[in-house]
């Protein structure tokens, strides 16, 4: 699967990279945790994604590019998480929303034929519309009482008075929960499901877009209910972009999670100048353990993390 992953870039002038491990910064972003790195001169973070290095790569002039390494993030241990995993990021310089979700389909599928259950099909709905299928409610125009009121009353125990408490008024916090405990996992099975057009509070680091600034140009992609990629068409304002980190920590304050301090090496290198691209992360623990059935992530690896 690695060889057939390089191969499949290498096919395309996509030029191989190496960013650190070892950041300066953690991520602001309050659903991930970053894992502190003390040493005897200072304190680093493990990379969560390669991301802003090679943000700052391409803001330099180096064009498509992609890169196969570790990624970690703390709190993650279960069925489809471990605290260190293997993710395959790239860039395309020019490349708009749609032709990056198809550029992703064909990678996942050419990689899927490396398992013992190849993708064969694949479909494509938008954020609204699915939520709309599977809950019947609006995710662009709900207000937290009416996604609160849903999540309490799901199926399953999905989140108790003590977890609405400490989510309280945060939106898109309630939106992330019932998406993956309630829309992902009743996507229909054995389909790559494409879901794009995130609500703007759900952006990330993705442009909104331009026709309807109520949507981000995000996407996910899915197997079995399994989130196997994200992926934007990026953000290159950074004044935005700084705004963006701020409503992060607003956010981590209020679900009382530890600041983390921007990046402000990605901002200058926004401030520089990014070329308009699009860029997407792929989970490839994740594309063996989907297509090749298997039950657990850490049925996919030599060693889990600390064996």
């Amino acid at each position: 699967m690695l060889s057939s992953a390089r191969e499949f870039f290498a096919e395309r002038n996509v030029l191989e990279v190496e960013t650190p491990l070892l950041c300066a910064n953690g991520v602001t972003d309050p659903h991930i945790a970053s894992i502190a790195v003390p040493l005897a001169e200072t304190s680093y973070w493990l990379r969560t994604s390669p991301e802003f290095h090679m943000k700052r790569l391409l803001a330099a002039g180096s064009g498509d590019i992609y890169q196969v390494g570790k990624a970690f993030r703390g709190g993650e241990r279960g069925a489809r998480h471990q605290p260190e995993f293997t993710m395959v990021e790239w860039y395309r310089d020019g490349f708009d929303l749609d032709q990056i979700i198809e550029e992703t389909c064909q990678f996942i599928s050419r990689l899927s034929n490396c398992g013992s259950k190849p993708v064969v099909s694949q479909q494509r709905t938008t954020y609204k519309d699915a939520f709309l299928d599977i809950c019947a409610i609006n995710p662009l125009t709900a207000d937290v009482m009416e996604l609160r009121d849903k999540a309490l009353n799901w199926p399953g125990d999905i989140c108790d008075a003590q977890l609405a408490e400490r989510i309280a008024d945060d939106r898109s916090t309630w939106l992330d929960l019932l998406a993956s405990h309630a829309i992902y996992p009743a996507l229909p099975p054995n389909i790559l499901w494409i879901i794009d057009e995130y609500p703007a509070d759900q952006a990330m680091l993705a442009r909104l877009n331009p026709a309807n600034p109520l949507v981000a140009n995000r996407f996910e992609v899915f197997l079995n209910g399994v989130e196997l990629a994200n992926g934007f068409e990026e953000l290159a304002e950074a004044a935005e972009q700084a705004e963006r980190f701020a409503v992060d920590r607003q956010r981590r304050q209020t679900l009382q999670l530890p600041d983390m301090h921007p990046d402000q090496q990605l901002i200058a290198a926004l401030n520089h100048g990014l070329p308009a691209c699009s860029g997407v992360a792929v989970g490839l623990d994740r594309i063996l353990m989907t297509t090749n059935e298997c039950k657990t992530i850490a049925e996919t690896m030599s060693f889990v993390p600390g064996g």
